[in-house]
């Protein structure tokens, strides 16, 4: 499909290796935008906002009082089906990550190395990515800390599987999972996608760190201005780099410290 000629936008300055398929009209990009988000993360930030206003709303508990449990069991008493459960709760929830990366290699030909989810530079993207992971992670369990004192947050429990031989490589998993979902789709898919309808790079940003703030609201308004600071952090290093990659590997190790971390400390301390 061809646009008009007062329809069509041009990446190449904003994502040098892109090579241009075709030009969509600006009312089907947004309309893209609004499904995909409704079928993944915008339908999360609709569902935390829910489960905020439901938290807030309990007479005599308040909100620091309170417990957000994540990564739990499913049939705690069939280790063999909660193992199916968990298996699929961090596999079905990456096709809209994949959905993402196909929408846009409608428009572009090499999406993948366009927005630099690829291993190409391996060695580069770790090294950047354990160096943002230490910046981000350690403050951020400070910033959790302060919120919970101040009544701004529930109590986060991160890991809740009973204990399995494959309890941790499920956590693993999950950890994978947030980190391509969230990534692709809030940095990879939604920059392109953004800059085509006409945002600035700003908004883009600011857009981008809003979205990703809202799904976490489940947590409490702690975890949304540290999901909100972590997206303006991501949201201008990808647009430095044109490399999603290593902020996919850094989610991915902030969730594992936090998931495998919680299962393995949690037990011989109270201040989590």
């Amino acid at each position: 499909m061809t646009a008009p000629a007062t329809e069509r936008w041009s990446l190449t300055p904003d994502f040098p290796s892109a090579a241009v398929r075709t030009h969509l009209p600006r009312a089907l990009l947004i309309t893209e935008m609004v499904l995909l988000l409704g079928v993944s993360l915008g339908r999360s930030a609709i569902w935390s906002i829910t489960s905020l206003v439901e938290k807030l709303t309990r007479p005599d508990q308040p909100l620091n009082q309170q417990t957000t449990s994540m990564n739990t069991s499913q049939v705690p008493d069939r280790p063999w089906l909660d193992l199916i459960y968990q298996v699929l709760g961090f596999t079905l929830p990456v096709i809209p990550a994949l959905l993402a990366l196909h929408l846009l290699s409608v428009t572009f030909v090499g999406v993948r190395s366009m927005i630099g989810f690829d291993l190409r530079r391996p060695g580069r993207d770790l090294l950047l990515s354990l160096g943002i992971a230490a910046g981000i992670g350690i403050p951020g369990l400070g910033l959790y800390l302060g919120a919970r004192a101040l009544g701004l947050n529930t109590n986060i429990a991160a890991a809740n599987l009973t204990e399995h031989w494959w309890t941790v490589p499920v956590l693993i998993g999950l950890a994978m999972m947030n980190g391509i979902l969230e990534e692709v789709i809030m940095l990879g898919w939604w920059f392109v996608r953004a800059r085509q309808v006409g945002m600035s790079w700003a908004w883009v940003i600011i857009s981008s760190a809003l979205i990703r703030a809202s799904y976490h609201l489940y947590q409490g308004f702690g975890g949304f201005i540290g999901n909100l600071i972590m997206g303006l952090i991501f949201g201008v290093i990808f647009l430095k780099c044109r490399r999603v990659m290593p902020l996919v590997i850094t989610h991915i190790l902030i969730d594992i410290a936090a998931f495998v971390g919680y299962t393995l400390i949690s037990p011989y301390v109270t201040w989590l």
